[in-house]
């Protein structure tokens, strides 16, 4: 089984890198002629379909590349690969159908037609906000620079294909990606194919299989509140599921609770998450003295229709009090401020102003008895004139 395995990789692999633009089934001849013949691969439903010359009463179809590998038996001329379990084909594979118990099989490779490198690179997909999907690609590293691409999708296998109504352009108005509005999540497979055009070269196509639920970027879990007690301390942490279009089994998620101290700096440890499967939490490390910052998010459970990927983180919540620090810095800048205004003030009056115009001498008040008035001293000073001239004329008359 192996060796039959790797020789249909190897001829898979030869076929593809020397016969690059071949057909896409090149069925492999032989001496004589088969009762199997005319296979035909329906891509878009990965249905294999043949014609027999003869009645046999099953069959065995293979379908294998280089990474994976698919068989089934059926009694009718028809296999129908599960989608469910779909391999990509633009990498090439090889088709087989052969007759159990004897020694009549048909073998067909699967070439992509094109240059090869031409087709899209690094394609993914993510659905957000519900019900919208948005779907990027680069150009093959060897496509020409004028080469222009178109994407399909089928929801299921039983839905029609659409091609993209809203693309996103790059360089050369060319096609990088495209927006879904309105996308319905099944738990089936959904069919991605885009195929490149140039006017003068054949371009590889690019196909994909995915499960939407895959892909889906979860919202943040709703409603959640804490609530939370100093004596005895704790909080009381409630949530509800977060809203998708497909879900409503509560028990498919399981959250992962977030609580940091605010105060920590980004060197600090930080506190280990919490991941629960209920609707509920008890935190019992509060402390009303320290403020936290309280965040939550959701993923699905094995089993159920969720991506397993991490969603969206809550809206913070602040627990706890926070340090007074406003006052703090209010009354510190009050008390710089007045500082600053104070030492203003004094160089501003020492550098322009008079010490004896902003203070002038207080006057003193004149002793009625140590001090003689004004009046007194004029009066004593025309008595001293009077003796004065009353002595000279004296001295004048005994002269004469």
């Amino acid at each position: 089984m192996f060796d039959a395995l790797e020789l249909t990789c190897i001829i898979c692999w030869c076929m593809m890198i020397f016969c690059p633009l071949h057909a896409d089934l090149q069925c492999m001849g032989c001496k004589y002629e088969l009762p199997i013949s005319n296979l035909t691969l329906n891509r878009r439903r990965m249905e294999l379909s043949w014609q027999s010359s003869k009645n046999f009463s099953s069959y065995k179809c293979t379908m294998a590349s280089s990474f994976e590998h698919r068989e089934m038996e059926v009694e009718s001329r028809l296999c129908r690969f599960e989608v469910e379990d779909g391999m990509p084909l633009y990498r090439g594979a090889v088709f087989t159908v052969e007759v159990p118990k004897t020694n009549i099989s048909k073998m067909c490779p699967f070439i992509p037609k094109g240059i090869n490198g031409s087709a899209i690179e690094n394609f993914s997909c993510v659905i957000y906000n519900i019900s919208l999907m948005n779907c990027t690609w680069q150009p093959g590293r060897d496509a020409p620079g004028d080469t222009q691409y178109f994407l399909y999708w089928q929801n299921s296998r039983d839905d029609d294909e659409t091609e993209c109504e809203l693309y996103t352009k790059g360089e050369n108005d060319r096609n990088m990606g495209c927006r879904f509005q309105n996308v319905t999540i099944k738990d089936k497979t959904t069919y991605f194919l885009v195929n490149g055009s140039h006017k003068t070269f054949l371009i590889q196509f690019y196909d994909n299989y995915t499960k939407l639920y895959t892909i889906e970027r979860l919202p943040p879990p709703l409603n959640v509140t804490a609530n939370c007690t100093s004596n005895p301390g704790g909080c009381i942490i409630t949530w509800q599921q977060p809203l998708l279009s497909h879900v409503e089994n509560i028990d498919c998620f399981e959250y992962e609770i977030n609580i940091q101290n605010k105060d920590k700096t980004p060197e600090d440890k930080k506190d280990p998450p919490v991941i629960v499967a209920k609707h509920k939490y008890e935190f019992q490390s509060y402390n009303v003295k320290k403020k936290s910052i309280l965040k939550i998010r959701a993923r699905g459970k094995r089993r159920c229709f969720v991506s397993r990927k991490w969603g969206e983180w809550s809206d913070p919540i602040e627990l706890g009090e926070e340090k007074d620090y406003f006052t703090f810095v209010i009354l510190l800048l009050i008390a710089l401020g007045t500082i600053l205004v104070t030492l203003l003030h004094y160089f501003l009056c020492k550098r322009y102003c008079s010490l004896k115009r902003i203070f002038p001498p207080i006057p003193q008040p004149r002793d009625k008895f140590d001090m003689p008035a004004e009046e007194d001293i004029q009066t004593k000073n025309v008595l001293l004139t009077q003796k004065r001239c009353t002595e000279e004329i004296t001295t004048v008359e005994e002269t004469t």
